[in-house]
């Protein structure tokens, strides 16, 4: 079964709501058949995002980057989205996060993609004996998650993220 990552921009009355009434995100994410124009998915790219954030697997990451996608602040600790519960980040920490991801470029990633260190850390996917290719996926759902955080730190809204 594949573990894809999902940030959701919200406004931060919706961020208010989720944090009252769990299932209304849930409701939100599952409950329409119609697409979410604020829903990112990144696909299994996420680890692979975070190694390349952070030099390191989620297991061991203490970097401040690791709230990209993994912000330690839970919607409901008891509610599982398929892989455990929502993360959350508010506007203010939006701003912040984007600061830093909007320095980074595509080929400053690429001087941090060691795929023999990715396959020892067992980072997911695990698909770095791919080489060129698999960082071209990275790269690609990088510059999505860069474009949704430039949007919501605009926009003055929070950053819901989970896995499914």
């Amino acid at each position: 079964m594949s573990m894809i990552g999902y940030l959701l921009r919200v406004t931060p009355t919706e961020l208010a709501e989720y944090l009252e009434e769990s299932s209304l995100l849930e409701d939100r994410i599952y409950g329409t058949e119609t697409e979410d124009a604020n829903l990112v998915d990144l696909d299994k790219a996420w680890e692979g995002i975070i190694f390349l954030l952070t030099g390191q697997s989620l297991a061991e990451a203490d970097h401040p980057l690791l709230s990209t996608l993994f912000s330690g602040q839970l919607i409901d600790e008891e509610q599982d989205l398929g892989y455990g519960p929502a993360h959350y980040l508010t506007p203010e920490q939006v701003v912040e996060i984007n600061k830093e991801i909007s320095k980074i470029e595509v080929a400053d990633l690429k001087q941090k993609f060691d795929p023999d260190k990715m396959g020892e850390l067992g980072i997911y996917p695990e698909i770095w004996d791919e080489g060129d290719e698999a960082f071209d996926y990275l790269a690609e759902y990088f510059v999505n998650l860069k474009q949704a955080y430039s949007l919501a730190a605009e926009n003055g809204e929070a950053i819901v993220t989970y896995l499914s």
